[in-house]
C-alpha cells in the first residue's frame, strides 16, 4: 500500500482470492499450510517482497489465534488493518441425506467458526482505531443453493453472512472501520478462469483500494461482475 506506515493482516492470504488481495496490499499473511505461503513468496513482485511476512497457523481455534496473535505482534509490532478471507470457495459433497453431522460441523466449523474466532481474536487491535479497517471477504453461496449437491455451502455461507450482519448491528459506533465484501461469482487465477469469473488480481486491487480509502464503515460492496471491481477502484481516484 502507499502509506508505509500500514500494516494490514491478511487472514486466508495464501488461498486463491487471499493471494490476490496480498500481492495488492504486501505487509501480512497469515495461512494454515506453509506450502502455500511457498508459493506465494515467489508469486509477489521481488521489489516489494521485502513488506510480505508470512507466519503458518490455525486461527480456526481460540488457542491457535492467541499463538498466532502474539507471534504476529512479536513479528511486526502492530496491525492497522485486517482482511478475512477464511475459509474455502467451493463444496459439492451432495445432498444433505447423504452426509453426517461430521460433514455439516466441517464446513460450519471452516467458513463460520474460523471466521469468529479470529474477529474475536484480532478485531481487538484495531477496534479503537477511526483510521483502521476490518474487511471480511464473503461470498453469495449463502444466498441461494448454486447447484445440487452443494447446500452444506450454503449453510456455511449463510451463516457467515449472518455474522457479518451481527457485528455490524451490534457494533453501530465502533471506530474502526468494519466493512464486508460480498462476491457474487467464481474467482480465478489468470491460468485458471471461466465466464464470468473474477481475476483474483484484479479483485485483490479493488479490496486494497477499500482499505486504503477507509471507505464509510459498515458498508456492504457487492461484487457480481469485473466492472463492479473497476468501479471500486475508480472510486478510490475521486
Amino acid at each position: 500500500m502507499s502509506n508505509s506506515e500500514r500494516v494490514v493482516l491478511a487472514l486466508g492470504g495464501a488461498g486463491t482470492v487471499g493471494s490476490g488481495v496480498v500481492k495488492a496490499l504486501l505487509d501480512k499473511v497469515i495461512s494454515r499450510e506453509s506450502s502455500r505461503l511457498e508459493r506465494l513468496q515467489s508469486f509477489v513482485s521481488p521489489s516489494t517482497k521485502e513488506n510480505l511476512t508470512t507466519l503458518v497457523g490455525d486461527v480456526g481455534s481460540e488457542g491457535g489465534a492467541e499463538t498466532v496473535k502474539q507471534a504476529l505482534l512479536k513479528a511486526v509490532g502492530k496491525v492497522t488493518d485486517v482482511v478475512s478471507s477464511l475459509g474455502f470457495s467451493w463444496w459439492q459433497g451432495g445432498p444433505p441425506h447423504t452426509q453426517s453431522l461430521k460433514d455439516l460441523h466441517w464446513v460450519v466449523e471452516t467458513l463460520l467458526f474460523s471466521t469468529f474466532v479470529s474477529w474475536k481474536a484480532f478485531f481487538p487491535l484495531v477496534r479503537d482505531d477511526s483510521n483502521s479497517t476490518y474487511t471480511f471477504i464473503t461470498g453469495g453461496a449463502g444466498e441461494k443453493l448454486l447447484m445440487p449437491g452443494t447446500g452444506f455451502l450454503t449453510v456455511g455461507a449463510a451463516s457467515t453472512l449472518a455474522f457479518c450482519q451481527v457485528l455490524r448491528d451490534e457494533y453501530p459506533e465502533v471506530p474502526c472501520k468494519l466493512n464486508q465484501v460480498k462476491i457474487n461469482a467464481g474467482v480465478g487465477t489468470p491460468g485458471h478462469m471461466a465466464p464470468g469469473f473474477l481475476n483474483h488480481l484484479e479483485l485483490g486491487e479493488a479490496v486494497a483500494a477499500l482499505v486504503e480509502r477507509r471507505s464509510p464503515s459498515h458498508s456492504v460492496v457487492t461484487v457480481n461482475c469485473p466492472a463492479d471491481l473497476k468501479t471500486v477502484c475508480l472510486e478510490r481516484s475521486l
